[in-house]
């Protein structure tokens, strides 16, 4: 197996710890508990126990996450979202859909300028991914083949990954992954790993001074021109507009704050 320069693995090594402290952080908030109900309830696609235990959080005060309210209150949700979303594909939803779901739930919260209209949202988020769910339950399509090898492209984004080599490591012939993939999650194992590559990459644009060659690097990718075409297609602008447009809302946030 190809192995990682010093970069790769410091930059690996901070996109670990940081993932870390994030969940941690969040786990300790007072309304632990009444979020593992609310959890359990959504799984459970019962809309209206997950209401009323969403009912119960928000009459708690919500843990500060940024200096500025109506940022705390975005954060929270995004949180909340980044939760149900792992529920949903706990529940059997593919990943891709539920990703899908979660991208535009968080577009849609960055969007909202007012906290009454976010606690809305809240609310019909939770909706949301129970419908995703029950979707799920009248249409089933995944299948533990097709688990083992998203769990596998996921543990080994950094690494080179192929479809002969996620279909040796989970013992069945890369023409039946090929088709059965494509079939269950509704891309190509090529086109996952991409995505799932870019969405990984939005860090260390953000927390890292790697540049848009080491990023490439790191994903595997030959050149810094591939890996910006790759990101406009899945997030609609360039990785230096992205990195210049969240600079430039963290400064206004900060001044407000």
């Amino acid at each position: 197996m190809q192995r990682l320069s010093s970069i790769q693995q410091e930059l690996i090594k901070q996109f670990t710890q940081a993932k870390l402290e994030k969940e941690e952080s969040f786990f300790v908030h007072p309304s632990y508990q009444l979020e593992q109900e609310l959890l359990h309830w959504v799984r459970s696609a019962d809309l209206n126990m997950a209401k009323q235990i969403l009912d119960e959080i928000n009459k708690l005060d919500r843990a500060r996450l940024a200096y500025e309210p109506l940022r705390s209150l975005r954060n929270s949700l995004i949180c909340l979202c980044t939760l149900l979303t792992r529920e949903t594909i706990k529940a059997g939803v593919a990943p891709e859909t539920a990703y899908d779901l979660s991208d535009v739930l968080i577009r849609h919260i960055e969007k909202v300028q007012d906290s009454q209209t976010l606690h809305q949202v809240e609310y019909e988020m939770v909706q949301s991914f129970i419908q995703a769910i029950i979707d799920y339950g009248q249409k089933p399509f995944q299948n533990e083949i097709i688990d083992r090898a998203i769990a596998y492209i996921h543990q080994n984004i950094f690494q080179p990954l192929t479809l002969e080599g996620i279909a040796e490591e989970i013992k069945v012939s890369p023409s039946y992954l090929s088709t059965l993939f494509r079939e269950r999650v509704g891309v190509s194992i090529k086109e996952y790993i991409n995505r799932k590559k870019i969405e990984e990459s939005k860090y260390f644009l953000l927390h890292t001074g790697a540049t848009l060659l080491d990023i490439s690097l790191l994903l595997g990718y030959c050149n810094q021109s591939y890996y910006t075409t790759l990101f406009k297609k899945y997030i609609g602008i360039t990785p230096k507009q992205f990195k210049r447009d969240s600079s430039v809302k963290n400064s206004a946030l900060e001044r407000l704050g």
